[in-house]
């Protein structure tokens, strides 16, 4: 969990070959076990173990005699773990409910002893040695935190998260950086920020989170457009066989598309956790068909799974997850606030948001997922709950209450 407030995390797509791919994923592998190995021995019946020098004296001798990590990954997967109980103790003591930890979507986390960052790529530790991994880089002209923070001799990379997206079967590396010159005039108090990462769904991209975090719904739509054709085969048969067999690949459908869900919902919650969010807020579910011209029932359905996963597996982490109408959210400049249904003409075929105000061009899921955001904050503005500094973040900074942009804003 990133708990600093002028922490940045930058997300980059990596580039490796098979060798390469598969020592990562196999460090990701060991990594995980090495992460709930020291769960289960701090998960005692009657007490907890949340600190990380103990942990280490029960754990982290067996862990290197027993796995290939490198010992600074072993050290990383027991502060992860320890993180996690220590969540829950805390949820505990504030009356809430929470379960043990059960690290599954792979991941792995690196210092700055175990990756180094390069111009155009980065070299990463693995269970056999160091690989090299390029860098997929966005258009420079896009709003991204790239030049901002990556590329900027005023920030240090202090650390990273590697994550393997399995819908579009590759690596991302979510890099941590900080200021290289502390500000330290800024103090906090005793007031709680609360910092909100907006999520729009879609049918091209089933969730974009308004930190330029996008998950592709190609899979969702082309195994229901083969199980949909499928399904036509085998009804025209009209016998039994062939009923059973059509419910027999709808519940294997249904069992991939779960499968898809629990990732992602897990890569939302940590894509949250990274960014030091409070809370995750969608787009209200009910009528949701209205609003998306070519979404269908399987799209319905999968949206209200993704929203139930998240919010199960947010509640464990400490995060609140809202839903809010998102009127206008489509149509609404993200960065000056002119709205018009111009900005973004429905059934135009494209992913693109065009300000016809200020000119700000960026990918509409995205524009949206920043307004679901700031939307939810004007809510709670109105309703009175707001009076606490809060934020939406961006995969650059943060926006305020008033749409206000600051890359050194607090995320809490």
């Amino acid at each position: 969990m990133v708990d600093d407030s002028s922490t940045r995390t930058v997300p980059i797509k990596l580039d490796v070959d098979e060798s390469a791919a598969e020592l990562l994923h196999q460090t990701t592998d060991h990594f995980l076990d090495a992460a709930n190995y020291v769960v289960d021995v701090a998960w005692e019946p009657d007490w907890k173990i949340t600190s990380k020098q103990k942990l280490h004296d029960l754990t982290y001798y067996e862990v290197r005699d027993d796995s290939p990590l490198p010992a600074n990954l072993v050290q990383s997967a027991r502060n992860r773990a320890a993180e996690a109980v220590k969540g829950c103790v805390e949820r505990w003591k504030g009356g809430k409910k929470a379960s043990k930890p059960h690290f599954a979507s792979r991941f792995a986390s690196y210092d700055a002893r175990t990756v180094t960052v390069n111009d155009d790529h980065a070299t990463l530790a693995t269970i056999d040695g160091r690989v090299t991994a390029e860098f997929v880089l966005p258009d420079e002209q896009r709003d991204t935190p790239h030049s901002a923070y990556l590329f900027n001799g005023d920030y240090d990379v202090k650390g990273a998260t590697l994550h393997y997206d399995t819908v579009e079967d590759c690596f991302y590396l979510h890099m941590r950086t900080k200021p290289a010159v502390e500000n330290d005039d800024t103090e906090q108090g005793d007031t709680k920020h609360v910092s909100v990462l907006g999520v729009d769904l879609g049918i091209t991209n089933i969730a974009t989170t308004s930190t330029g975090k996008f998950w592709s719904g190609g899979e969702l739509n082309h195994w229901h457009r083969e199980y949909e054709k499928r399904r036509g085969d085998l009804q025209q048969t009209g016998t039994r066989w062939a009923h059973e067999n059509v419910q027999r690949v709808g519940r294997k459908q249904t069992g991939r598309f779960e499968q898809m869900f629990h990732t992602i919902s897990n890569e939302l919650v940590e894509e949250a956790l990274e960014n030091g969010c409070t809370h995750i807020v969608f787009e209200q579910l009910k009528g949701i068909r209205e609003r998306l011209p070519y979404a269908k029932a399987v799209h319905k359905w999968a949206f209200h799974r993704l929203f139930e996963y998240v919010t199960y597996k947010a509640e464990s982490e400490g995060l609140v997850v809202k839903q809010i109408n998102p009127a206008y959210t489509s149509q609404r400049c993200s960065k000056c606030g002119f709205t018009h249904e111009d900005n973004r003409p429905h059934n135009n075929g494209q992913d693109e948001f065009g300000c016809l105000k200020c000119g700000y061009d960026v990918h509409a899921d995205y524009n949206a997922a920043k307004n679901i955001g700031l939307k939810y904050l004007r809510d709670q503005q109105k309703s009175g709950r707001g009076g606490a500094p809060v934020g939406v973040r961006l995969n650059s900074g943060m926006l305020n209450v008033n749409g206000e942009y600051s890359p050194t804003a607090l995320s809490g």
